[in-house]
Formats: C-alpha cells, structure tokens, sequence
C-alpha cells in the first residue's frame, strides 16, 4: 500500500472508532439520571462504598476523622447558562470513550496488525483483551479510590468557618473524569513497557536501574492526583508501583523470548 492508502485506511478505522464512541455517548446522554446521580454525583454522597469501607478501617485502626465521610460538606452549582448542558455533553462523551475503549483498541489493532510478522501476531493475540481489562481496573481504581480520597479532603478543607464550599459543576466533573482517565491510562503500564521492550527502547537491567527514579516520579504522580496526606498518597502509590514490578516481569519473559529465538535461528542456520 503506498502512504496515502495508508492514510486512508488509518481514516477509516478513526471514522469507526468515532461512530463508536458516538453511539454509545448518545446512550449515556440518554440515561442522564444514572449517569449524574448515581455515577457522576455518587462519590459526593456519605454512602458511597469508599467511604463505608475507609471509616470502617479506620475506625479500627483509630484515624475515624480522616477518612469517615460524614456529611455532604460542599455544594455543587452551575454558574452558566449552558453549564449543565455542556456538562452533560461533555461527560456523556466521556463515557462513550470509556465504554468503547476495547473497540477503539480493536480498530487500531486491526490498522496495524497486516505490518506484523505471522509469529508477532500470534504473541500479540490477547493484546485487546489484556489492555482492556487493564484499563478498566485503572477506571475503577480511579473512581472508587482517587476519586473520593480528592473529593473528601478538599470537600472539608476550609480556611474559614465562615467560608463555604461552593463547587462549580465543570470543576467537580473535571475533577471526577481527570482522576478516573489518569489512572486508566496509567494502568497501561505494562502494555507499554511490553510493547517497548519488543522494539528493544527498553531492557529489565535498565528498569531495574531506574526504579529509584520510577519510586521518586509515582510519589509524584500520587502527590499531585491526591490530599496532601501520606496515607491517600500510598494507597495511590502502592498499585502503581505494583504495576512498575509487574512490568519488569515483563520485560524479562519478552527477552528471554527474543534470546531463544535468536539462538533458534542460529543453530538452524
């Protein structure tokens, strides 16, 4: 094919992946109720399930006021005409994306799969399923756990008794559907180190290396999607760094791999 073939093909699986995430965001508009109330709104509730479960540990393990959501201790307000319309446009889009992920992974499975070797494509056959699962994790990970982490500190941080919390809708969606994509995207993790260690930008003695600095950048990440208190920060942390170590393990199986390949083809030569 020459490029603009290319280009057009490349259209073509953009076009669909678009109709997909359209027909599915047209859904979520629809199902307005669901989508605020129990989903979007759901964290901003003292009975959502984070909450339950946090005050419970925590009560058990003496820190009942940092983590017991008691009461609602914000507001949240539109201050624009258009607000709550291109917030439920906007959120309703975002959903579509979430949901048709594994299809959008799938068209661009299929643009570039015809550039791979018979073998890379047998070794790749689990690749939307694997970083669809992953993705997932990431997006409930993101809302059960840095979402409302984020919401109950600064929900009830005041600098004043006098001062209340006056949250405006886009600001609290964004907040929602920033931590709820980060940590999708960053539980991708081990996808794309495999997918790096394959084309050889990447090595397990060089992982290894730098999994001071990967400690250093995840504390980072954590710090700024999260309360500034240690506790929120490690439970954000932990899992990546899990992912870090996953990952290395990866790495390790994809070389060793490429190295009984390699002495393969040189004895049979």
């Amino acid at each position: 094919m020459s490029f603009l073939d290319h280009l057009e093909e490349l259209r073509w699986h953009l076009i669909r992946s678009t109709i997909a995430v359209v027909v599915v965001a047209t859904v979520a508009f629809i199902a307005k109720e669901f989508i605020f109330d129990i989903i979007i709104l759901g964290p901003k509730s003292s009975d959502f399930p984070t909450y339950k479960l946090l005050c419970r540990a925590a009560t058990e393990l003496g820190f009942e006021d940092n983590f017991c959501f008691k009461e609602e201790s914000f507001r949240i307000q539109s201050r624009t005409p258009a607000g709550q319309f291109s917030a439920h446009i906007w959120t309703s889009i975002t959903a579509g994306f979430i949901i048709a992920f594994p299809y959008i992974l799938y068209e661009f499975w299929k643009f570039v799969s015809p550039g791979l070797r018979n073998n890379e494509r047998k070794n790749s056959r689990g690749f939307i399923i694997i970083a669809s699962i992953l993705f997932f994790i990431g997006v409930c990970f993101g809302y059960f756990v840095v979402t409302p982490l984020t919401i109950n500190f600064l929900g009830s941080y005041k600098v004043s008794e006098v001062v209340f919390n006056d949250f405006d809708l886009s600001s609290y969606i964004g907040l929602v559907r920033a931590s709820v994509l980060a940590s999708g995207l960053i539980f991708e993790l081990p996808i794309i180190i495999y997918f790096l260690t394959k084309v050889g930008l990447v090595t397990p003695p060089l992982l290894k290396k730098y999994r001071k600095f990967a400690l250093v950048g995840v504390l980072i990440v954590s710090a700024i999607i999260t309360p500034p208190d240690i506790a929120s920060q490690v439970i954000v942390a932990v899992p990546v760094l899990i992912l870090y170590e996953i990952s290395i393990v990866i790495s390790k199986v994809v070389v060793r791999k490429q190295n009984k390949k390699m002495k393969a083809d040189g004895k049979s030569r």
